[in-house]
Protein backbone atom coordinates (compact mmCIF):
# COMPACT_ATOMS: atom_id res chain seq x y z
CA UNK A 1 0.00 0.00 0.00
CA UNK A 2 1.68 3.36 -1.07
CA UNK A 3 2.19 5.68 2.29
CA UNK A 4 -0.13 8.36 3.12
CA UNK A 5 0.16 11.65 1.83
CA UNK A 6 -0.60 14.94 3.50
CA UNK A 7 -4.05 16.47 2.87
CA UNK A 8 -4.99 19.98 2.98
CA UNK A 9 -8.64 20.77 4.27
CA UNK A 10 -10.43 23.37 2.56
CA UNK A 11 -13.57 25.33 3.82
CA UNK A 12 -15.92 28.00 2.55
CA UNK A 13 -18.22 30.51 5.05
CA UNK A 14 -21.19 28.39 3.84
CA UNK A 15 -19.94 25.76 5.63
CA UNK A 16 -18.80 23.39 2.95
CA UNK A 17 -15.27 21.53 3.24
CA UNK A 18 -13.30 19.30 1.71
CA UNK A 19 -9.84 17.26 1.64
CA UNK A 20 -7.61 18.44 -1.08
CA UNK A 21 -4.49 16.07 -1.76
CA UNK A 22 -1.85 18.44 -3.01
CA UNK A 23 0.61 15.60 -4.70
CA UNK A 24 -3.00 14.13 -6.30
CA UNK A 25 -4.14 17.67 -7.68
CA UNK A 26 -0.47 17.97 -9.18
CA UNK A 27 -0.47 14.86 -11.04
CA UNK A 28 -3.85 14.96 -12.15
CA UNK A 29 -3.27 18.17 -14.19
CA UNK A 30 0.23 16.56 -15.31
CA UNK A 31 -1.76 13.95 -16.70
CA UNK A 32 -4.57 15.76 -18.13
CA UNK A 33 -1.67 17.89 -19.73
CA UNK A 34 -0.06 14.80 -20.97
CA UNK A 35 -3.05 13.22 -22.48
CA UNK A 36 -4.05 16.62 -24.47
CA UNK A 37 -0.41 17.53 -25.70
CA UNK A 38 -0.51 13.67 -27.15
CA UNK A 39 -3.59 14.65 -28.38
CA UNK A 40 -2.57 17.42 -30.44
CA UNK A 41 0.08 15.52 -31.46
CA UNK A 42 -1.74 12.34 -32.63
CA UNK A 43 -4.05 14.78 -34.60
CA UNK A 44 -1.13 15.90 -36.54
CA UNK A 45 0.21 12.57 -37.41
CA UNK A 46 -0.44 10.98 -40.50
CA UNK A 47 -0.01 10.88 -44.40
CA UNK A 48 -0.39 14.65 -44.22
CA UNK A 49 1.63 16.04 -41.23
CA UNK A 50 0.21 19.27 -39.27
CA UNK A 51 2.11 21.59 -36.60
CA UNK A 52 0.90 21.35 -33.27
CA UNK A 53 0.50 24.97 -33.78
CA UNK A 54 -1.48 24.62 -36.74
CA UNK A 55 -3.53 21.90 -35.26
CA UNK A 56 -4.32 24.23 -32.23
CA UNK A 57 -5.18 27.05 -34.35
CA UNK A 58 -7.41 24.75 -36.69
CA UNK A 59 -9.01 23.33 -33.36
CA UNK A 60 -10.37 27.17 -32.45
CA UNK A 61 -11.31 27.61 -36.22
CA UNK A 62 -8.26 29.10 -37.73
CA UNK A 63 -7.03 26.74 -40.03
CA UNK A 64 -7.00 26.54 -44.22
CA UNK A 65 -10.18 24.27 -45.27
CA UNK A 66 -8.04 21.62 -46.41
CA UNK A 67 -6.77 21.47 -42.58
CA UNK A 68 -10.10 22.21 -41.13
CA UNK A 69 -11.36 18.22 -43.49
CA UNK A 70 -8.20 16.81 -41.60
CA UNK A 71 -8.13 18.02 -38.30
CA UNK A 72 -11.93 17.94 -37.41
CA UNK A 73 -13.38 15.50 -39.65
CA UNK A 74 -10.53 12.74 -40.15
CA UNK A 75 -8.72 12.99 -37.46
CA UNK A 76 -9.97 14.56 -34.15
CA UNK A 77 -12.87 11.90 -33.73
CA UNK A 78 -10.35 8.93 -33.87
CA UNK A 79 -8.53 11.06 -30.97
CA UNK A 80 -11.62 11.29 -29.01
CA UNK A 81 -12.18 8.06 -29.07
CA UNK A 82 -9.27 7.10 -27.97
CA UNK A 83 -9.42 9.34 -25.08
CA UNK A 84 -12.70 8.19 -24.03
CA UNK A 85 -11.88 4.77 -24.43
CA UNK A 86 -8.90 5.23 -22.34
CA UNK A 87 -10.52 7.55 -19.53
CA UNK A 88 -12.84 4.64 -19.45
CA UNK A 89 -11.14 2.25 -19.57
CA UNK A 90 -8.41 3.29 -16.44
CA UNK A 91 -11.74 4.36 -14.66
CA UNK A 92 -13.67 1.19 -14.50
CA UNK A 93 -9.67 -0.33 -14.00
CA UNK A 94 -9.62 1.89 -10.67
CA UNK A 95 -13.02 0.36 -9.19
CA UNK A 96 -12.26 -3.44 -10.15
CA UNK A 97 -9.50 -3.40 -7.98
CA UNK A 98 -10.58 -1.05 -5.88
CA UNK A 99 -13.49 -3.40 -4.91
CA UNK A 100 -11.39 -6.39 -5.36
CA UNK A 101 -8.58 -5.04 -3.25
CA UNK A 102 -6.71 -6.67 -5.66
CA UNK A 103 -3.92 -5.38 -8.32
CA UNK A 104 -5.26 -8.15 -10.65
CA UNK A 105 -8.66 -7.19 -10.64
CA UNK A 106 -9.26 -6.04 -13.96
CA UNK A 107 -12.30 -5.88 -16.61
CA UNK A 108 -9.19 -7.90 -18.79
CA UNK A 109 -8.02 -10.57 -16.16
CA UNK A 110 -11.80 -11.06 -14.57
CA UNK A 111 -13.11 -11.55 -18.41
CA UNK A 112 -15.50 -8.37 -19.00
CA UNK A 113 -13.69 -7.49 -22.15
CA UNK A 114 -13.94 -11.10 -23.48
CA UNK A 115 -17.65 -11.46 -22.64
CA UNK A 116 -17.75 -7.74 -24.84
CA UNK A 117 -15.71 -9.36 -27.51
CA UNK A 118 -17.96 -12.77 -27.43
CA UNK A 119 -21.03 -10.96 -27.57
CA UNK A 120 -19.55 -8.65 -30.57
CA UNK A 121 -17.96 -11.93 -32.16
CA UNK A 122 -21.43 -13.37 -31.99
CA UNK A 123 -23.15 -10.44 -34.16
CA UNK A 124 -20.16 -10.89 -36.52
CA UNK A 125 -20.31 -14.75 -37.20
CA UNK A 126 -23.72 -15.70 -36.81
CA UNK A 127 -25.81 -12.58 -37.94
CA UNK A 128 -23.11 -10.92 -40.32
CA UNK A 129 -24.30 -7.82 -38.10
CA UNK A 130 -23.11 -4.04 -38.82
CA UNK A 131 -21.19 -1.64 -36.67
CA UNK A 132 -24.18 -0.41 -34.91
CA UNK A 133 -25.33 -4.39 -34.40
CA UNK A 134 -21.64 -5.43 -32.98
CA UNK A 135 -21.17 -2.62 -30.69
CA UNK A 136 -24.67 -3.40 -29.25
CA UNK A 137 -23.37 -7.15 -29.27
CA UNK A 138 -20.52 -5.97 -27.31
CA UNK A 139 -22.50 -4.04 -24.45
CA UNK A 140 -24.85 -7.05 -24.40
CA UNK A 141 -22.43 -9.84 -24.02
CA UNK A 142 -20.23 -7.42 -20.87
CA UNK A 143 -23.34 -7.01 -19.27
CA UNK A 144 -24.41 -10.48 -19.29
CA UNK A 145 -20.92 -11.77 -18.04
CA UNK A 146 -20.48 -9.19 -15.41
CA UNK A 147 -24.45 -10.39 -14.02
CA UNK A 148 -23.06 -14.01 -14.88
CA UNK A 149 -19.44 -13.43 -12.77
CA UNK A 150 -21.08 -11.10 -9.84
CA UNK A 151 -23.98 -14.21 -9.53
CA UNK A 152 -21.30 -16.62 -9.14
CA UNK A 153 -18.98 -15.34 -6.38
CA UNK A 154 -21.64 -14.24 -4.51
CA UNK A 155 -21.51 -15.92 -1.36
CA UNK A 156 -23.20 -13.93 1.47
CA UNK A 157 -21.54 -11.43 -0.16
CA UNK A 158 -18.51 -10.96 -3.07
CA UNK A 159 -15.05 -11.38 -1.55
CA UNK A 160 -12.41 -9.76 -3.42
CA UNK A 161 -10.30 -12.80 -4.23
CA UNK A 162 -13.30 -14.97 -5.04
CA UNK A 163 -14.50 -12.25 -7.68
CA UNK A 164 -10.81 -12.79 -9.18
CA UNK A 165 -10.79 -15.94 -9.58
CA UNK A 166 -14.37 -16.72 -10.95
CA UNK A 167 -13.61 -13.76 -13.74
CA UNK A 168 -10.28 -15.89 -14.71
CA UNK A 169 -12.40 -18.51 -14.96
CA UNK A 170 -15.24 -17.36 -17.41
CA UNK A 171 -12.59 -14.88 -19.02
CA UNK A 172 -10.54 -18.51 -20.02
CA UNK A 173 -14.26 -19.83 -21.07
CA UNK A 174 -15.31 -17.14 -23.24
CA UNK A 175 -11.60 -16.72 -24.75
CA UNK A 176 -12.33 -20.77 -26.12
CA UNK A 177 -16.00 -19.44 -27.22
CA UNK A 178 -14.11 -16.74 -29.39
CA UNK A 179 -11.77 -18.77 -30.60
CA UNK A 180 -14.53 -21.43 -31.97
CA UNK A 181 -16.27 -19.11 -33.04
CA UNK A 182 -13.99 -17.73 -35.39
CA UNK A 183 -12.84 -21.37 -36.38
CA UNK A 184 -16.65 -21.76 -37.70
CA UNK A 185 -17.05 -18.40 -39.29
CA UNK A 186 -16.40 -17.71 -42.76
CA UNK A 187 -13.19 -16.25 -43.88
CA UNK A 188 -14.23 -12.49 -44.63
CA UNK A 189 -15.92 -12.61 -41.11
CA UNK A 190 -13.26 -14.44 -39.37
CA UNK A 191 -10.77 -11.50 -40.60
CA UNK A 192 -13.47 -8.99 -39.76
CA UNK A 193 -13.74 -10.59 -36.21
CA UNK A 194 -9.90 -11.01 -35.91
CA UNK A 195 -9.23 -7.39 -36.88
CA UNK A 196 -11.76 -6.36 -33.81
CA UNK A 197 -10.55 -8.51 -31.54
CA UNK A 198 -6.80 -6.81 -31.66
CA UNK A 199 -8.42 -3.55 -30.54
CA UNK A 200 -7.71 -0.72 -32.60
CA UNK A 201 -8.95 3.10 -33.47
CA UNK A 202 -8.26 2.89 -37.15
CA UNK A 203 -11.78 3.89 -39.10
CA UNK A 204 -13.23 5.73 -35.89
CA UNK A 205 -15.43 8.45 -36.33
CA UNK A 206 -18.16 10.36 -34.53
CA UNK A 207 -20.91 7.67 -34.79
CA UNK A 208 -18.59 6.34 -31.94
CA UNK A 209 -17.66 9.18 -30.29
CA UNK A 210 -21.57 10.44 -29.50
CA UNK A 211 -22.58 7.10 -27.43
CA UNK A 212 -19.85 6.67 -25.75
CA UNK A 213 -19.49 10.44 -24.48
CA UNK A 214 -23.25 10.09 -23.57
CA UNK A 215 -22.46 6.67 -21.58
CA UNK A 216 -19.53 8.51 -19.89
CA UNK A 217 -21.42 11.63 -19.16
CA UNK A 218 -24.11 9.24 -17.11
CA UNK A 219 -21.77 6.68 -15.38
CA UNK A 220 -18.72 9.06 -14.17
CA UNK A 221 -21.46 11.51 -11.82
CA UNK A 222 -22.99 8.28 -10.76
CA UNK A 223 -19.54 6.72 -10.18
CA UNK A 224 -18.08 10.14 -7.96
CA UNK A 225 -21.35 10.03 -6.37
CA UNK A 226 -20.46 6.44 -4.76
CA UNK A 227 -16.71 7.49 -4.06
CA UNK A 228 -16.89 8.35 -0.35
CA UNK A 229 -19.05 4.65 0.05
CA UNK A 230 -16.38 3.16 -2.22
CA UNK A 231 -13.10 4.55 0.04
CA UNK A 232 -15.01 2.97 2.77
CA UNK A 233 -15.16 -0.59 1.07
CA UNK A 234 -11.38 -1.00 0.71
CA UNK A 235 -10.97 -0.85 4.64
CA UNK A 236 -13.48 -4.36 4.79
CA UNK A 237 -17.23 -4.98 4.75
CA UNK A 238 -17.92 -4.58 8.21
CA UNK A 239 -15.61 -1.29 8.61
CA UNK A 240 -17.84 -0.04 5.76
CA UNK A 241 -21.79 -1.04 7.79
CA UNK A 242 -20.21 0.58 10.35
CA UNK A 243 -19.56 3.58 9.13
CA UNK A 244 -22.89 3.87 7.30
CA UNK A 245 -22.33 2.02 3.89
CA UNK A 246 -24.81 0.11 2.32
CA UNK A 247 -22.40 -1.78 1.03
CA UNK A 248 -23.57 -4.39 -1.43
CA UNK A 249 -25.60 -1.62 -2.59
CA UNK A 250 -22.84 0.16 -3.08
CA UNK A 251 -20.75 -2.58 -4.37
CA UNK A 252 -23.34 -3.66 -7.03
CA UNK A 253 -24.07 -0.07 -8.42
CA UNK A 254 -20.16 0.58 -8.55
CA UNK A 255 -19.59 -2.99 -10.49
CA UNK A 256 -22.31 -2.36 -12.96
CA UNK A 257 -20.93 1.33 -13.53
CA UNK A 258 -17.60 -0.43 -14.62
CA UNK A 259 -18.94 -2.96 -16.63
CA UNK A 260 -21.17 -0.31 -19.01
CA UNK A 261 -17.84 1.55 -18.83
CA UNK A 262 -15.84 -1.48 -20.63
CA UNK A 263 -18.51 -2.77 -22.31
CA UNK A 264 -19.33 0.60 -24.27
CA UNK A 265 -15.47 1.36 -24.54
CA UNK A 266 -14.79 -2.23 -26.26
CA UNK A 267 -18.04 -1.46 -28.35
CA UNK A 268 -16.31 1.61 -29.37
CA UNK A 269 -12.57 0.79 -29.87
CA UNK A 270 -12.81 -3.30 -29.34
CA UNK A 271 -10.78 -5.14 -26.70
CA UNK A 272 -7.96 -2.64 -25.92
CA UNK A 273 -5.67 -4.75 -23.98
CA UNK A 274 -4.83 -4.00 -20.26
CA UNK A 275 -4.99 -0.22 -20.21
CA UNK A 276 -7.75 -0.98 -17.26
CA UNK A 277 -4.98 -2.95 -15.81
CA UNK A 278 -1.93 -0.70 -15.81
CA UNK A 279 -3.56 2.99 -15.62
CA UNK A 280 -4.73 2.58 -11.99
CA UNK A 281 -1.72 1.02 -10.70
CA UNK A 282 0.52 3.71 -12.38
CA UNK A 283 -2.00 6.43 -11.58
CA UNK A 284 -1.44 5.60 -7.24
CA UNK A 285 1.92 5.20 -7.65
CA UNK A 286 2.55 8.25 -8.90
CA UNK A 287 -0.01 10.05 -6.62
CA UNK A 288 1.23 8.04 -3.46
CA UNK A 289 -2.25 8.30 -2.26
CA UNK A 290 -4.05 5.61 -0.97
CA UNK A 291 -7.59 4.79 -2.20
CA UNK A 292 -9.07 4.24 -5.98
CA UNK A 293 -7.46 7.92 -7.62
CA UNK A 294 -10.46 7.58 -9.89
CA UNK A 295 -9.52 10.73 -11.38
CA UNK A 296 -5.83 10.24 -12.41
CA UNK A 297 -6.81 6.52 -13.07
CA UNK A 298 -9.06 8.01 -15.83
CA UNK A 299 -6.53 10.56 -17.24
CA UNK A 300 -3.66 7.62 -16.88
CA UNK A 301 -5.89 5.82 -18.84
CA UNK A 302 -6.28 8.27 -21.52
CA UNK A 303 -2.73 9.44 -21.97
CA UNK A 304 -1.86 5.84 -22.01
CA UNK A 305 -4.03 4.36 -25.10
CA UNK A 306 -3.43 8.08 -26.97
CA UNK A 307 0.09 7.45 -26.56
CA UNK A 308 0.43 4.22 -27.85
CA UNK A 309 -1.62 5.18 -30.34
CA UNK A 310 0.73 7.54 -31.57
CA UNK A 311 3.60 4.88 -30.84
CA UNK A 312 1.40 2.34 -32.84
CA UNK A 313 1.60 4.87 -35.70
CA UNK A 314 5.18 6.05 -35.78
CA UNK A 315 7.52 3.61 -33.78
CA UNK A 316 6.76 0.63 -36.44
CA UNK A 317 8.31 2.65 -39.74
CA UNK A 318 6.17 2.00 -42.74
CA UNK A 319 3.93 -0.47 -40.77
CA UNK A 320 1.12 1.03 -38.73
CA UNK A 321 -0.28 -1.39 -35.83
CA UNK A 322 -3.44 -1.63 -34.17
CA UNK A 323 -3.57 0.23 -31.01
CA UNK A 324 -4.31 -2.91 -29.01
CA UNK A 325 -0.98 -4.59 -30.02
CA UNK A 326 1.13 -1.93 -28.49
CA UNK A 327 -0.99 -1.84 -25.10
CA UNK A 328 -0.58 -5.84 -25.48
CA UNK A 329 3.31 -5.91 -25.67
CA UNK A 330 3.23 -3.00 -22.63
CA UNK A 331 0.93 -4.28 -20.51
CA UNK A 332 2.01 -8.33 -20.74
CA UNK A 333 5.20 -7.29 -19.36
CA UNK A 334 4.00 -5.18 -17.00
CA UNK A 335 1.78 -7.79 -15.80
CA UNK A 336 4.77 -10.37 -15.52
CA UNK A 337 6.43 -7.61 -13.25
CA UNK A 338 3.36 -7.06 -11.30
CA UNK A 339 2.85 -11.24 -10.77
CA UNK A 340 6.48 -11.71 -9.54
CA UNK A 341 6.66 -8.59 -6.96
CA UNK A 342 2.85 -9.71 -5.29
CA UNK A 343 4.42 -13.61 -5.18
CA UNK A 344 7.56 -11.83 -3.20
CA UNK A 345 5.07 -10.07 -0.80
CA UNK A 346 3.40 -12.70 -0.33
CA UNK A 347 0.11 -11.91 -1.42
CA UNK A 348 -0.48 -14.72 -4.39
Amino acid sequence: MPPRTRRVTLRTRGGFSMRLDPRGAVVGLLLIAVALAMSVVLIGTGDFPITPDDVVRTLFGGGTMAQDFIVNELRLPRVLVGLLVGAALGLAGALFQSISRNPLGSPDVVGFGQGAAAGALTVIVLFNGGPTAVAAGAVVGGVLTGLAVYALAWRQGVHGYRLVLVGIGASAMLSAVNGYLLTKADLPDATRGVVWLTGSLNGRDWTQVWPLACVCAVLVPVVFGHARGLRMLEMGDDSAYALGVRVERTRLVLMGSAVLLTASATAAAGPVAFVALVAPQLARRLTRSAGPNLLPAAWMGAGLLISADWAAQRAFGADQLPVGVVTGMLGGGYLLWLLVTERKAGRI
